[in-house]
């Protein structure tokens, strides 16, 4: 579900207590006309002024559309926030070798559902901004690596690469510009670990996929040992509208730091999930305002603002403005704005654990923090919430994910330190209750303090 108002963008100071109408402070770019009939298709998309971005792209040199997407301030959308047209820079030029540009559409951590959706409603917004990037970075070809269980948006993005070919948007001497550019769609075979951009890289290759040691960064020595740049689905398909409207549209949303228009995936147990359109700044308490809050009778006990592997935070934290800044301020990630929301019936010690066998299953093994950091806290924490566990695990937790945390060769075994260390950090109490009431005080069969007052809990 999309609430997305036709009156456009909303500017800056969207958090005004004046709003009449929560609906106002979404802003509907990307996800503008995914309710329409067939919204995936060429015709659809021309009739939102689909293309034009690239039209005027291509009246620019390629220096000057990555300095404008750089002016935008346009920061990746996949988790690091890192800003995209620095990305597109790094890129050498008179190098004589071929360039690259890989979408990474390989959505695979708990909670991130946004690209998906977007690649099923409005996938000619990642190509007409793969053909503009790849103008600006001068590359002929382009790969979206796609996460191979979504067959169906496998096959709406084979489909509108033929509608593009078909249009003359990509191929040969694309509207007599002169660019040339082929499109791969590449359907992978579902390993968390290949939405690491070097893993992906080797699996795009036809290797194991596994993190790459770095330097080399892609940027030098990427796809084929070849300079590339390595971007998510929703901050290539931005690019089109940036460079449409303008990037003084672009930078009249959002904050000074963390410009522009974001989609934010609400989770779990709310009233209304799905996925709101809005600029970066929005709070977790605007966007439930608008959403009707949590599940009637309930309320929130602790939420991820970016996905499972991001440091929880609680309902202390619904002020926090939801961009880079302001959530790494109040100590955790915003990274793929992925808003897991659990109330009060949710066992704490429960969701880190089943987060963790995630991490643990999906490790590639090629570093020992990560492969046997992961295995050795499944164990504890299965201890700990079947009440086999003892106080000293608590420490022995912290000191293991410490291990993994920042010394793993990739950024999953920092992703599977964060909920323990956060969880520990808010819940403590809960762990320790786990230990003395030897088992989960959630447990329906159990007398607890949270069977004996439901009216309490439920206010």
């Amino acid at each position: 579900m999309t609430l997305a108002p036709e009156n456009g963008g909303t500017a800056r100071g969207f958090e005004s207590e004046g709003e009449s109408s929560p609906e106002k402070l979404l802003t509907p770019v990307l996800s503008a006309f995914w309710d329409e009939d067939k919204s995936w298709t060429l015709d659809v998309y021309q009739r939102h002024e689909g293309y034009e971005g690239l039209r005027k792209a291509l009246t620019m040199s390629p220096d000057d559309v990555i300095a404008y997407v750089k002016d935008s301030g346009l920061r990746g959308r996949g988790g690091a926030g890192f800003p995209t047209g620095m990305k597109w820079q790094f890129i050498p030029q008179g190098d004589g070798k071929p360039h690259y540009l890989v979408v990474n559409a390989d959505e695979s951590e708990p909670g991130t559902c946004k690209d998906i959706p977007l690649l099923f409603a409005n996938p000619h917004s990642l190509i007409e901004g793969i053909i503009i990037a790849c103008y600006a970075i001068r590359s002929s070809h382009a790969f979206i690596y796609l996460r191979g269980e979504v067959v169906p948006v496998l096959r709406r993005l084979h489909s509108a690469v033929r509608e593009a070919h078909a249009a003359g948007y990509l191929g040969k001497n694309i509207l007599g510009s002169g660019l040339d550019l082929e499109l791969t769609v590449h359907a992978g075979a579902g390993a968390y670990i290949c939405g690491e951009e070097t893993a992906l890289l080797d699996s795009l290759e036809g290797r194991r996929g596994q993190p790459r040691l770095r330097p080399p960064f892609p940027a030098v020595a990427g796809l084929y040992a070849c300079p590339t740049v390595v971007n998510n689905v929703e901050s290539i398909a931005s690019v089109p509208a940036i460079l449409n409207r303008g990037k003084e549209w672009f930078r009249s949303m959002g904050s000074e730091k963390s410009p522009g228009f974001t989609l934010y995936s609400l989770s779990g147990h709310v009233a209304s999930p799905g996925q709101y359109e809005a600029p970066l700044g929005i709070t977790l308490r605007q966007l439930l305002d608008m959403s009707g809050g949590m599940r009637p009778g309930h309320h929130l006990k602790f939420w991820t603002p970016g996905g499972s592997s991001t440091p929880m935070f609680t309902d202390e934290h619904l002020d926090v403005p939801l961009d880079y800044e302001g959530v790494g301020a109040a100590g955790s990630m915003l990274g793929t704005k992925a808003l897991q929301c659990f109330d009060e019936t949710t066992c704490v010690v429960r969701a880190v654990t089943r987060w963790t066998e995630f991490y643990a299953h999906e490790s590639c093994g090629k570093c020992t923090p990560c492969r046997e950091g992961t295995y050795w806290l499944v164990q504890l924490l299965r201890d700990i919430e079947a009440g086999k566990g003892t106080m000293a695990d608590l420490d022995k937790l912290a000191d293991i994910a410490d291990n993994i945390n920042g010394k793993s060769f990739c950024a999953l075994g920092d992703g599977a330190a964060s909920p323990i260390f956060s969880s520990l950090k808010y819940f403590r109490a809960e762990y320790e209750e786990h230990i003395t009431g030897r088992g989960c005080p959630f447990d329906p069969a159990k007398t607890t303090a949270w069977a004996d007052k439901p009216a309490e809990v439920n206010a």
